[in-house]
């Protein structure tokens, strides 16, 4: 059975890993040879035709692997000096400045050498992680190296899966180098996730099978909800409400046919919709809500009043301030979102995913869901998931309304907040993957592709 984690290392978890090794420290230089090896390896594979290599080689550890690959790509016959200088020469530059335990910021000289390897026009092909990332959070604080290839030992870093770090990397390989496994805080969601996902059985009706509830669709804004309806549908729910503002009723009705519609008017709707969720089984709540402030009244209300797995997205965010609820809760925030929720500015959130999306969890006591490439689930108290299934087509309008009702459809199958955000964020991800186009996707294509993922 695939496993539906895998390990995402810190730089810590990294340190304890290789001092669980037998003799550790005698037998760094036998772990330095494998990994040196293995970057050698790698770099011939990924460039047949290369001859000539550049390593540039720092002073710690990470410089020893790179002296290591120097040597063992002569004893191949290829031109392989330890250098900084000319890097325009060469056929691929190998990145080992700097390893698991940088921090921070290069100094200036460093970070002018990490100038000169992105500006040498050739391959570059780091050692464990670009240099000027920080292995533990995927931060970049200042030069950063721009890597095609990463070898990376034993198992992917954090670094590496987590954004901006993500985006240096280029294409990861990973290392075996004969360290143990061990226990990660962040791990790596699988598509073998999808396998705790309850299906429909025979003894099911359509409301055991999962029964959601959708709250949003103003006026021009009514497709957002009716995706999310459409999409907990496809993602196996067995029955959807679609509660919107009255003067959307008749647009909702023509968009989608199976959910069941309910129309509210401001001032009576929290006690409509409170009817409408007596048998529902979880709640969709926000998308095209509209933002005033009866709106956001009404979010909080419904919070605190229908007791259901909840999933709260896009306008329903809008103004949210922390509420404690005992049913299971998932915010959907993309980073100017939990920028807002945080009181934080958008490009710090960008820069600081991983934190960002904890502090979240922590403010308002719910499950985040920070959307992105390298989408992150973080739970209070809890290890982060990073859910980076999904590719570059996702980035368009209406897909995070589509994941919305997926989440909502899981909650209403019974997973807990933390796997359904999870499982959603990876079926949405391979949804995006086995539509036939990439160019001109649309949040809509995503409802064909869903049940087919589902099912492999």
């Amino acid at each position: 059975m695939a496993e539906r984690f895998e390990p995402l290392y810190t730089a810590a978890e990294m340190r304890a890993a290789e001092e669980r090794y037998p003799d550790y420290p005698e037998s760094v230089p036998e772990l330095m040879e494998r990994a040196g090896a293995a970057v050698a390896r790698e770099a011939m594979l990924a460039f047949p035709d290369a001859r000539r290599f550049a390593c540039v080689c720092g002073g710690g550890s990470n410089g020893g692997d790179g002296r290591v690959a120097a040597r063992v790509l002569r004893e191949a016959g290829h031109v392989a000096e330890e250098t900084s200088a000319g890097l325009e020469a060469y056929d691929v530059v190998v990145d080992a400045l700097f390893g698991t335990g940088f921090r921070g910021a290069p100094r200036p000289d460093a970070a002018e050498l990490i100038d000169r390897i992105n500006a040498a026009g050739a391959p570059v092909v780091s050692v464990d992680l670009p240099s000027g990332v920080d292995a533990s959070t995927g931060g970049v604080a200042g030069a950063v190296v721009d890597a095609d290839l990463t070898v990376t030992f034993h198992a992917s870093k954090v670094g590496l899966a987590i954004a901006p770090g993500r985006f240096h990397a280029g294409q990861v390989v990973v290392a075996d180098i004969g360290l143990e496994p061990q226990p990660t805080e962040i791990r790596r969601a699988t598509p073998a996730l999808l396998e705790v996902v309850p299906r429909r059985g025979v003894r099911d009706t359509k409301y055991t099978a999962g029964s959601v509830l959708v709250v949003g669709g103003a006026p021009g804004m009514t497709g957002a909800a009716c995706l999310s309806a459409l999409a907990a549908l496809r993602a196996d729910a067995g029955y959807v409400t679609l509660a919107v503002p009255a003067d959307a009723l008749r647009t909702a009705e023509a968009l989608a046919l199976e959910p069941v519609k309910v129309g509210w008017a401001d001032g009576a709707a929290a006690e409509a919709i409170a009817e409408a969720s007596t048998r529902a089984s979880a709640l969709a709540l926000g998308p095209g809500l509209g933002r005033t402030a009866a709106r956001l009244a009404l979010v909080r209300e419904l919070l605190e009043r229908v007791d259901l797995p909840a999933v709260v997205d896009a306008d329903a965010l809008f103004g949210l301030e922390p509420l404690r609820r005992d049913a299971p809760t998932v915010l959907t925030p993309h980073a100017g979102e939990l920028a807002r929720l945080l009181g934080a500015d958008s490009a710090w959130v960008s820069a600081h995913r991983l934190e960002a999306a904890r502090q979240g969890a922590e403010r308002f006591g719910a499950t985040v869901l920070l959307k992105g490439a390298d989408t992150i689930v973080a739970a209070p108290a809890r290890g982060a998931i990073v859910c980076d299934q999904g590719p570059a087509s996702l980035a368009t309008a209406g897909t995070g309304d589509v994941l919305t009702g997926v989440v909502a459809a899981f909650l209403a199958k019974g997973l807990d907040a933390t796997t359904a955000a999870a499982a959603a964020a990876i079926a949405h991800g391979l949804a995006a993957s086995a539509v036939a186009h990439r160019s001109g996707l649309v949040a809509g294509d995503l409802l064909a592709t869903l049940p087919h993922v589902l099912d492999a």
